[in-house]
């Protein structure tokens, strides 16, 4: 093939599709037009590579077609744009998705919280199978208080987020097997209780409620939605309803990036009021009322904003374009 010849015989069209590609507005027909062209120039350089390979001519009618795509496939959204819609529409919506399965686990650890500090301050076999009666009154007098002051405000709340964030990022990661949330509740259930207990057996259960409350709601409400959304794509696959299994696993995991996302926020906003807030010498209807005000936030935030967010056709995954094909299946 002659590619100087070839690029001549069919250069007014090249240059028509350039035009249409620069054209502000296009009307049905010169929409029509565009497709065509579009397509014929496609359609000649496949015959220009397969014929010479890289050449000149081809990788300036390569230049013009990518020109031409990104007209009629659009450009990128601004990127505050986009990070404002995920702030406000994804993120609530897959938090507000999760909110039975949240409650589930948090019911859960309550109940088992409960259970285990009324065995532990009614029993004392089960209270001293957690330490001898020196151990839990150097507890209960130093260790539970100097815990939240004994390191400096900003290195005690990173260090309280790390963990924290390291807990949810257990429950999102294994939540799939079914196995690890329950165990993990189970845990986190029996290790708040057994506090409790030792501080309510010894009389200072005030205390043990003073020190939790002010960071402790948002906190645990977190990990409850980090376990709530582990079990959801678990259940993602066992029942994926109308859709295969595959797909189902692919759009809840997709809407759990989201939800890990969000969590990573709220931990370190609870990580700040137990760094900065809990340990000050402040009036407890002042350190409470302000875990209080974090708390109700992220409530808001989840079931106000996530709720209408959701009422409106969102769920927290990729819109279909950026999720890729999608396979049929029943509706």
């Amino acid at each position: 093939m002659d590619i100087d010849a070839y690029a001549d015989a069919h250069r007014a069209e090249w240059e028509r599709l350039d035009a249409l590609t620069r054209q502000r507005h296009l009307s049905g027909p010169h929409i029509d037009e565009f497709i065509d062209r579009y397509q014929s120039a496609a359609s000649h350089l496949s015959a220009i590579s397969t014929a010479a390979g890289d050449t000149a001519e081809g990788t300036a009618l390569s230049v013009r077609l990518s020109r031409a795509r990104l007209r009629f496939t659009g450009t990128r959204s601004n990127p505050l744009t986009a990070l404002a819609q995920f702030v406000t529409v994804h993120l609530p919506a897959a938090l507000y998705r999760t909110r039975w399965w949240s409650l589930a686990a948090g019911l859960a650890v309550i109940v088992v919280g409960v259970l285990t500090a009324l065995s532990v301050t009614n029993d004392p076999r089960m209270l001293a199978a957690l330490g001898s009666d020196a151990q839990l009154q150097q507890l209960v007098d130093h260790d539970f208080v100097n815990y939240y002051s004994e390191n400096p405000a900003a290195s005690f709340a990173g260090q309280v987020w790390t963990n924290n964030a390291w807990i949810a990022a257990q429950c999102l990661a294994f939540g799939i097997t079914g196995l690890f949330v329950p165990v993990m509740l189970l845990q986190n259930g029996v290790n708040v209780g057994s506090s409790a207990g030792v501080m309510f057996a010894y009389g200072e259960g005030d205390t043990f409620f003073l020190y939790i409350l002010p960071h402790g709601l948002l906190e645990l409400t977190c990990v409850f939605v980090a376990a709530g959304a582990g079990m959801k794509l678990f259940w993602s696959w066992v029942a994926p309803g109308p859709r295969t299994r595959l797909v189902s696993l692919a759009a809840e995991g997709r809407a759990l990036i989201t939800v890990a996302v969000g969590l990573a926020f709220w931990l370190f906003v609870s990580g700040i009021v137990e760094g900065f807030v809990t340990p000050q010498p402040w009036p407890w209807p002042v350190k409470i009322g302000i875990g209080l005000c974090a708390f109700g936030l992220f409530l808001a935030y989840m079931l106000v904003l996530g709720g209408r967010a959701v009422r409106a056709g969102e769920t927290g995954d990729l819109d279909e374009f950026e999720a890729g094909a999608t396979q049929l299946t029943a509706g």
